[in-house]
């Protein structure tokens, strides 16, 4: 199996003079997203396999990739820095930041409860004062407090995605302590994008004063708070105008995107990352928002066939799947643009760690250090969670970082606060949260079923 995977690339291999001949940029950058997407594409399925997410089989990819130098094949040498592949990498991560506040529903970031609210804010206070006052200067001394607050930040990250696909594969989302941890973890997001804001503006204000702080903190709030409030009073009437323009899925999918990269710059305007836009659009299209859109045609014919092929107690359950994905069709159509870009990201994300750094056990022991403060940063929000709660299983439920963690350290690095050993501890870390937690977590979960 795994060689028929492997074939395409071996392929690819051996028509490399004809493709390598005559490059010019634009045929360059054709054939490195050629590679980026067809690699990627074969290397999540088999990181899928063994049980990890897909998105470390991509970091591994571009890894290996960005590597390849060492061997003697310098062919990527020049790709982590092209400025157009640059560009879709960071439309990648707008993409996934926009998914993500797409599934996001406002009235959970509301409802999850004040445990949930305790353990997320617990999850994100004490790791990155580990990681910005504690971890930091002691593995890493000598380096820039700037460096150091954003070591903290990424060390605050927890990702969504992962967790929730831990507790769904061991079919455990329904129990309590799955359920803190995923409300705790999009409270962590939403925290996280406003420290990621906080920092970000701090390294570029050069200034650290309590006042800048306050003031950064009320500006990613009001941003955060405004767009939302405003948005979400004017979306309704927006949407219906626009429905009785156009009811088309065309028009439908063109303005979540249009909303979402509009967001985008505005928060890129007003000093904010980009992301945090894309995620506050994302919190804006409800789906009842939606109703006066276009049903999807697949949707339609299943409808028509209902009353003659089904029976009336098994129709209302098929209409209940089917409204579903009507008021989801807005999260689908972003899907197909999610799966061309965000793997460059992810891609991109791993060519930029220096393995030649890895050489030197000091960066090796330092990356393990970080780890442990990373680790033991989540499982003290896990303690957090009170009485009758398993602290390991929600803390452990929050250790891995992912793909939120590659954002935060890949914004540093834009920044110029990382240094290549610093990104690349950094990257292990994400590594590493993201490799311990499924088999841990499968640990916790049986012995917590025996004692049941």
């Amino acid at each position: 199996m795994t060689l028929r995977r492997l074939f395409p690339l071996a392929l690819l291999a051996a028509a490399w003079p004809v493709f390598a001949a005559g490059s010019d940029v634009v045929g360059e950058n054709l054939l490195w997203l050629t590679i980026i997407l067809l690699a990627a594409r074969l290397f999540a399925p088999l990181a899928q396999k063994i049980g990890f997410p897909a998105v470390l089989g991509e970091l591994l990819l571009g890894v290996m990739l960005g590597n390849l130098g060492l061997l003697g094949f310098h062919y990527f040498d020049t790709i982590a820095n092209d400025p157009i592949i640059m560009f879709m990498a960071e439309l990648g991560v707008i993409i996934l930041l926009l998914q993500i506040g797409l599934e996001t529903r406002l009235g959970d970031l509301v409802s999850v409860g004040a445990r949930a609210s305790l353990v997320g804010s617990v999850g994100i206070a004490v790791p990155f004062v580990l990681g910005a006052f504690v971890a930091g200067p002691l593995v890493l001394p000598g380096m820039e407090f700037n460096a150091y607050l954003f070591l903290g930040a990424t060390l605050a990250a927890t990702s969504v995605g992962i967790t929730g696909r831990v507790f769904r594969d061991l079919g455990k989302l329904k129990m309590p302590e799955a359920q803190v941890v995923l409300g705790a973890a999009v409270i962590d997001d939403v925290l996280g994008l406003v420290i990621l804001a906080v920092v970000s503006s701090l390294v570029e204000a050069g200034t650290v004063s309590v006042v800048d702080v306050l003031l950064i903190i009320a500006k990613a709030v009001a941003f955060l708070g405004g767009s939302i409030a405003i948005g979400r009073a004017v979306a309704p009437r927006l949407l219906h105008w626009v429905s009785h323009l156009d009811r088309s899925h065309s028009m439908l999918f063109s303005l979540v995107l249009v909303v979402g990269l509009f967001m985008a710059w505005l928060a890129h305007a007003v000093g904010l990352a980009p992301i945090i836009g894309a995620f506050a659009a994302g919190l804006l299209f409800e789906p009842v928002f939606l109703k006066e859109f276009e049903t999807p045609k697949l949707v339609q014919d299943i409808e028509a066939l209902l009353p003659v092929a089904v029976d009336t107690e098994k129709q209302q359950k098929i209409r209940k799947v089917l409204e579903r994905h009507t008021s989801h069709q807005h999260e689908h159509m972003l899907e197909p643009i999610g799966y061309f870009f965000v793997p460059v990201f992810f891609v991109l994300t791993g060519m930029q760690v220096d393995l030649t750094a890895l050489a030197d056990p000091k960066v090796v022991a330092v990356a393990l250090g970080i780890t442990v403060a990373a680790v033991i940063g989540k499982l003290a929000a896990g303690f957090a969670a009170g009485k009758g709660m398993n602290p390991w299983l929600v803390g452990w439920g929050m250790v891995p970082r992912g793909e939120v963690g590659l954002i935060f350290a890949m914004v540093g690095k834009k920044l110029g606060v990382m240094s290549e050993a610093m990104f690349s501890v950094i990257v292990i870390m994400v590594i590493l949260t993201t490799l311990l937690t499924p088999p841990i977590l499968t640990v916790l979960l049986r012995r917590h079923s025996t004692r049941a």
